[in-house]
């Protein structure tokens, strides 16, 4: 282990996820890491590297004196109008200690260009509730200083364990539809690369926006069929949903901030990855 790898101390909101305890497993054999939950779970309250934490009830700075991170990684879920208000307090932090802060952020800021897939100096513009508070606690991030903040810009993230495959197996084996949308063109990723591409970020002391998307971009109907090929499941019922007439983009494409050949994907590694 190197002495970078080892310096370190790594605070995870939001750890007992899908995606931040993907990247609590990536990241605790190389640095101090330590996460947070929400709900009541007997193993972790067992692990002190693991805090419970209500965002509705709780004050995320008793957390942070504990902790006393280098790194906070923000993959909180919940009420938006309280993350708006964490994020506040996580920004004071991160400005008055010069640590760094990584935030989780979405596609979904630039939902309502369809034209388009965006890059990472494109301007933000969303029709959603969802894209609204992502942008909203993006503006606020920065206004830090460049070097304090990583925005991570998401696609859909599929893995075998993600909530999105497992919602297809539970509508497939209870006879429901599995909605697809014809006109949607977009890219993707899974939870093993994101994890990658942050370790990689926090190795090389990276900053700014990242789009961590698929190079190629998939239709959303014929990825999802192909999902359910490769899953092995037998005469699913597919619902077609039809949102616009026209074909529209919500893609996170990387121009300026590349990543290494070696942690960009492709969307046929994700079906290859669900046969195995």
């Amino acid at each position: 282990m190197n002495k970078q790898e080892g310096k370190h101390r790594i605070l995870i909101l939001g750890a007992n996820g899908f995606l931040g305890n993907a990247i609590y497993k990536e990241l605790c054999s190389y640095f101090k890491t330590f996460g947070t939950y929400n709900t009541s779970n007997t193993q972790l309250e067992k692990n002190n590297h693991f805090f419970q934490y209500n965002i509705e009830e709780d004050d995320v700075y008793e957390i942070l004196d504990i902790v006393k991170p280098t790194i906070i990684i923000s993959a909180l879920r919940g009420d938006f109008s309280k993350q708006v208000i964490v994020h506040q307090h996580l920004a004071e932090y991160v400005f008055t200690k010069k640590i760094k802060l990584l935030f989780l952020s979405s596609a979904n800021v630039f939902d309502a260009y369809s034209k388009y897939p965006s890059y990472e100096t494109d301007k933000t513009y969303s029709n959603s509730i969802y894209g609204h508070f992502k942008i909203k606690i993006e503006n606020m991030l920065l206004r830090l200083p460049k070097n304090q903040v990583a925005i991570l810009r998401l696609p859909m993230v599929f893995g075998s364990k993600s909530p999105r495959i497992y919602e297809i197996i539970q509508h497939a084996k209870e006879k429901e539809p599995i909605e697809v949308f014809p006109n949607l063109i977009m890219n993707v990723t899974t939870d093993t690369k994101v994890t990658q591409q942050i370790h990689y970020i926090i190795n090389r002391n990276k900053s700014g926006i990242f789009h961590l998307g698929s190079s190629d971009l998939v239709h959303h109907d014929d990825f999802f069929k192909d999902i359910i090929k490769s899953l092995k499941i037998e005469n699913p019922i597919i619902k077609q949903v039809y949102t616009t007439n026209d074909e529209r983009y919500l893609a996170v494409l990387p121009k300026y901030n590349l990543l290494p050949k070696n942690l960009q994907l492709i969307s046929q590694e994700i079906l290859t990855a669900l046969e195995l």
